[in-house]
């Protein structure tokens, strides 16, 4: 069932288009992300559809009986009240009827009659609305995304950034609306909740919109993928690591037929200089009319070519021993709270390790000991190797200045630099034209993640410490530095939740949560791969231990005849339900079949030589394109019922 539909949406600023033609539909069930790089407008789309803004041209329509959730990456809660109370701001009556019954049982304690009757009467009221059923569901959900019973009564502006993060998705999800926007959900959680979102996603009945940077997240929870820009807007029925491998295939498919027509426009055009005004005067002017009436193939737009000119290098260093750090007995408290105790570890050039756990568990409060930046009631010891230059990545990007240009930070770490040379050294992070004079404070937390690894490359570092680096950077930049840090010759020592950034650079994983700290050989796919053993050889020793304990499950009482008649009727509509789905299923497949066959011959007709018939041949180009979308629409719809008649 169709819940959200998008037609010919487009928006810009002064006259700027942002995107355009944007058109798409959403039904209950799909699972789609949308990715572009940062700045191309995914966040503004989100508003659109949720209606908070006006899109310049087109429209969007949310089924008239639709609830619509949307999870913003500012998380702008309400700084009023407790957390519990922001949490079921979603349930209208349950929330007003909670007021009331806190202000009655104050009241009450007057003694008087008239109170008490009130105080009965709203507890009455509460009961009906199953208020204690919504606040224990909720107090479960609080739980997952690392809200404490007693967290649930703290007032909401005493919460830190990453807590209201988690509070506002909370909010959102408590609700469960038919529609779902999340734009970078996974931004404040760690691994052990992003997994539980995940989860919880999957079990999810409604439709879900999500811009992520977090690759595996998309993978996991997405089953298609729409591609933003500014003059394309591309959709895939496909996972994101598969969408990849897609557009690069279709963009070269693109580029060769534009540069085919090219080339014949040329040579038609050389033709008509040259003959023109001689005996083939006739001739000349024929194909000048066939130019005339010619439709151009623009090259493909490919949106992320400007975001992969990103350039993280590492300016040369000294090479320093081979036991880089040397930590012994390492342990930190913070509120009373014990992190994490005698902790040793030998830290070895050209190692790099990352440190994962939950939010809260201490570690950031690890990479500050082993950086040197812990405080005087920190426990152990750490001995620093030789030629060490160390540089610091701060997840709060404290080193950014943001009373500054991003020229005057620069020049605040290399005085010697000019405005230009400056500039010039700013470009290689994607800051161009007039961005390098801007005010930071302006920037967008993707631009200042920039700012503060460029400040961090500019002078020559061998160790570096790195605090949650691909935070706010879209996908082009993080693979960017993934890649900038595995060619490193240097050590790095680093906190993350984005598992592929982890997968593919770390080499050694310490792993923080309950109060200690584990060092685990090997990357963080074989920690993840032992953590998983171990989660599993638990459950299994946990039911041996339970199953004796277990007594025999009481006999089932007859039914009841009308109960058997409801049940008959509900088990004969669930399998006419399934014989449709499967009937849509066989109809899809052989839709499919049929369109990828039409298509594969077009692409061949493609290939061949265009026998001058260009404006035939462009058409064509146009029909593939409608059949490439259409199969990518059908893969969707097949994939989702596949899944549901399992």
């Amino acid at each position: 069932m169709t819940v959200l539909q998008a037609a010919d949406l487009r928006f810009g600023f002064a006259g700027d288009t942002l995107f355009e033609s944007v058109t798409f539909t959403l039904s209950l069930g799909d699972r789609v992300a949308i990715v572009a790089p940062n700045g191309s407008g995914k966040t503004t789309l989100l508003r659109i559809l949720a209606g908070e803004i006006e899109p310049d041209a087109g429209s969007a329509i949310l089924r008239r009986d639709a609830t619509l959730g949307f999870y913003r990456q500012s998380h702008e809660t309400a700084a009023k009240g407790d957390v519990l109370g922001a949490f079921l701001a979603g349930f209208g009556e349950v929330l007003t009827l909670r007021e009331q019954l806190h202000d009655a049982q104050h009241a009450a304690a007057s003694g008087t009659p008239e109170a008490l009757r009130r105080l009965a009467d709203v507890s009455d009221r509460y009961a009906l609305a199953h208020g204690d059923e919504v606040e224990r569901k909720v107090a479960i959900l609080a739980g997952h995304l690392g809200f404490s019973e007693r967290d649930l009564a703290r007032p909401v502006e005493s919460l830190s950034g990453g807590e209201r993060g988690r509070l506002h998705l909370g909010v959102v999800l408590a609700r469960q609306p038919e529609v779902l926007l999340l734009d970078e959900p996974t931004n404040h959680l760690d691994l052990d909740t992003i997994a539980w979102l995940e989860s919880w996603l999957a079990d999810y009945r409604g439709a879900v919109l999500i811009v992520s940077h977090d690759r595996a997240f998309l993978d996991t929870t997405c089953r298609a993928t729409m591609e933003l820009g500014r003059r394309s807007f591309r959709v895939y029925g496909a996972r994101y690591s598969d969408y990849v491998k897609l557009r690069e295939e279709d963009l070269q498919r693109e580029r060769a037929l534009a540069q085919r027509q090219q080339d014949m426009v040329d040579k038609t055009e050389d033709f008509i200089r040259k003959n023109i005004a001689g005996q083939k005067t006739k001739q000349a002017q024929s194909r000048r009319k066939m130019l005339d009436k010619l439709e151009r193939l623009e090259r493909p737009e490919d949106v992320w070519s400007a975001a992969e000119r990103v350039a993280f290098r590492f300016a040369p260093a000294a090479r320093t021993g081979d036991i880089v750090l040397e930590a012994s007995g390492l342990g930190a408290e913070r509120g009373g709270r014990r992190l994490f105790s005698d902790l040793s570890i030998l830290v070895r050039r050209s190692e790099r390790i990352g440190v994962v756990g939950p939010n809260g568990a201490g570690k950031s409060t690890l990479l500050k000991l082993l950086a040197g930046r812990g405080g005087p009631d920190d426990e152990g010891t750490v001995k620093r190797g030789t030629n060490l230059q160390p540089g610091y990545f701060d997840q709060h990007l404290g080193d950014v200045d943001p009373a500054l240009t991003a020229v005057d930070n620069v020049r605040r770490v290399r005085g010697d630099f000019t405005v230009e040379a400056a500039r010039q050294y700013l470009a290689r992070f994607r800051f161009w034209g007039d961005d390098p004079l801007r005010m930071v404070s302006g920037f967008s937390g993707g631009e200042r993640s920039r700012l503060a690894l460029a400040k961090l490359l500019l002078e020559p570092k061998n160790l570096l410490f790195l605090d949650e680096p691909t935070n706010h950077l879209d996908i082009p930049a993080s693979e960017i530095l993934e890649e900038a840090l595995v060619g490193f010759e240097g050590t790095v020592v680093l906190v993350s939740h984005d598992r592929r950034f982890l997968e593919n650079v770390t080499t050694r994983i310490v792993s923080v949560r309950d109060g200690a700290a584990e060092v685990y050989p090997g990357g963080f796919k074989d920690y993840d791969d032992e953590t998983r053993r171990r989660a599993q050889a638990a459950a299994q020793a946990r039911d041996r231990r339970e199953t004796p304990r277990k007594s025999a499950p009481p006999p089932k009482a007859a039914s009841p005849e009308k109960d058997a008649k409801q049940k008959y009727e509900a088990q004969r509509q669930a399998a006419r339900d399934i014989e449709k789905k499967k009937r849509r299923i066989q109809e899809l497949e052989a839709s499919i079949a049929a369109a990828e066959k039409d298509r594969d011959g077009l692409r061949a007709k493609l290939k061949q030589g265009p026998a001058d018939d260009w404006e035939k041949l462009a058409k064509m180009a146009q029909e593939e394109q409608g059949l490439t979308r259409k199969v990518d629409t059908m893969l969707v719809e097949w994939a989702k019922l596949s899944e549901e008649v399992k």
